[in-house]
């Protein structure tokens, strides 16, 4: 059994500085690194490259909606033509400094609310699976493991990696508990790597009415934003370990 162990960073911008990228990175293997669009500066972007490189660290681009002040959680009404050129502009921003320091994008997964409007609106899915195409059918795209956004992958042909968010809740049809609610998040970490493991081995997952779904991913999401981030990475990754599930990047072979 194996596993790609995933967290969104750079996320930082100006004087505003979230999460602990460097605590972080030593327990990952792939860094999804926003693009200057919900977070993230030119700056922080080249660095947070450069850390992941360092730590042999998988890099991703992490596009969202042009929401800095509600750090892209807010969905907005945006014509699929614009998310498209946005897309690329993002990506491609990630792309250069990359270049620069001799590492190739591995993958891309939207933020936020941009990653739940994909999973539910198709012209969005269908922006989504465009853009990536457009700029390297090689990426692959993260994704929730049903729903428009890998349909429209499958249908451009791009290679997808299912994903399990580790500190968040699910409701029955399969989809996030939305951030609104009291019980979106898990914080108990041994309630986490539980669901993690059972997730891998049983392909299951119990939803917060308590129902039981199938669920099968290829990588596990941890969110950097949050202040236990570093803490809950490294046990994660430690346990898993322990149980002989293997932890290394999405595109490794």
């Amino acid at each position: 059994m194996r596993i790609d162990l995933n967290c969104d960073m750079g996320e930082s911008y100006g004087h505003f500085k979230v999460g602990n990228d460097q605590a972080i990175l030593p327990s990952i293997t792939s860094a999804n690194i926003a693009c200057g669009f919900h977070a993230g500066d030119p700056q922080v972007i080249w660095q947070t490259v450069r850390q992941a490189k360092a730590q042999g660290v998988a890099i991703g681009a992490h596009p969202g909606l042009a929401d800095l002040s509600g750090f892209g959680r807010r969905e907005m009404s945006i014509d699929p033509a614009q998310l498209y050129a946005e897309l690329l502009y993002q990506i491609g921003a990630l792309q250069t400094f990359s270049r620069v320091e001799g590492v190739c994008v591995q993958h891309v997964k939207p933020h936020g609310a941009l990653y739940n409007m994909a999973h539910r609106d198709q012209r969005i899915a269908e922006a989504v699976a465009d853009a990536v195409y457009a700029i390297d059918p090689e990426l692959i795209l993260f994704t929730l493991p049903a729903g428009a956004l890998p349909e429209a992958a499958r249908a451009k042909g791009l290679r997808t990696a299912s994903e399990f968010f580790a500190d968040r809740t699910y409701q029955d049809d399969g989809s996030l508990t939305p951030r609104s609610r009291p019980d979106a998040m898990v914080d108990d970490i041994d309630l986490a790597v539980a669901r993690v493991i059972r997730m891998i081995s049983e392909g299951k997952v119990t939803t917060v009415s308590g129902r039981e779904i199938a669920m099968k991913a290829e990588t596990i999401c941890i969110h950097g934003d949050e202040p236990t981030a570093a803490s809950f990475a490294r046990q994660i990754r430690s346990r898993l370990e322990q149980a002989g599930i293997a932890v290394k990047p999405i595109g490794a072979r």
